[in-house]
């Protein structure tokens, strides 16, 4: 005689529905509570997510902390040790970090309009499709770091040490260089429309597909240049005293006309 194998007993969509919203719920207050975000500021603190804003960190010992999401606008790490820490997404509007060492911290997708890391140390740093309009990098170390994706627009890279640096694909519009470092920076197809590379040394650097509109190269030595092409010098601004590749040739609209701010 054949028998019918039992079904299973199903749950209703509704009910299983909210059970995974209470298990999220749960889930959520987990990571809250591993969070710690009463804890007080010190080595691999971890504020994931926590409202941080308007703090006085300056001088703080936050090697290795953990902020991702946290929100730290108008906050001051300002010579703060935060070498290896994690502010993935955080947010960093008009923070504070003159001077700070931040050497291997992970800023991806981060967004800090108006942060200041003027003389800090960034060595080897990420901000992978961080926004960091309008900051301040003045005299910053960036050797090796990647700001591949980033918003840097109208930012301030002047004196910074910007060896090894990879801006591929960055938007740099309007962003002053000014007497930087810049052996080996990868400049692939990033944005530097009206940028300010006048006086530079740009030998070894990569500008493939890169968008010279207005750029200021007055100055600049483009001699060694990787991937520059005829098309990208006849849109950027330069003068007798640009050095260009062999192939290239000045072009006739050079210098240009003095654009309002």
């Amino acid at each position: 005689m054949h028998r019918t194998r039992p079904k299973s007993p199903s749950m209703p969509f509704g009910r299983l529905a909210l059970a995974c919203s209470i298990a999220a719920i749960a889930m959520a207050h987990v990571e809250s509570a591993e969070a710690g975000c009463s804890d007080d500021p010190g080595p691999r603190v971890n504020w994931t997510g926590c409202s941080k804003a308007r703090r006085m960190l300056a001088g703080d010992d936050l090697t290795g902390s953990i902020l991702s999401k946290a929100a730290l606008g108008a906050s001051d790490f300002a010579g703060s040790t935060m070498v290896g820490a994690k502010l993935d997404e955080a947010e960093v509007t008009r923070t504070r970090f003159e001077g700070a060492n931040l050497s291997h911290a992970d800023f991806t997708k981060a967004v800090g309009w108006r942060a200041n890391f003027t003389k800090a140390n960034l060595s080897k740093a990420i901000f992978i499709g961080a926004d960091m309009s309008r900051s301040g990098f003045v005299q910053a170390n960036l050797s090796g770091a990647n700001l591949r994706k980033s918003e840097l627009n109208r930012s301030d890279f002047t004196g910074a040490d910007l060896t090894g640096v990879d801006l591929s694909r960055a938007e740099l519009a309007r962003v002053t260089f000014t007497k930087a470092k810049v052996p080996g920076v990868n400049f692939g197809y990033s944005n530097l429309s009206r940028a300010n590379l006048a006086n530079l040394d740009l030998n070894a650097a990569d500008l493939t597909g890169a968008y010279l509109f207005l750029t200021q190269l007055t100055g600049t030595n483009l001699s060694g240049v990787k991937g520059l092409t005829q098309a990208q010098i006849d849109i950027a601004c330069g003068d007798a005293s640009t050095k260009l590749p062999q192939d290239l040739t000045t072009p006739k609209t050079w210098p240009c006309a003095v654009e309002p701010e």
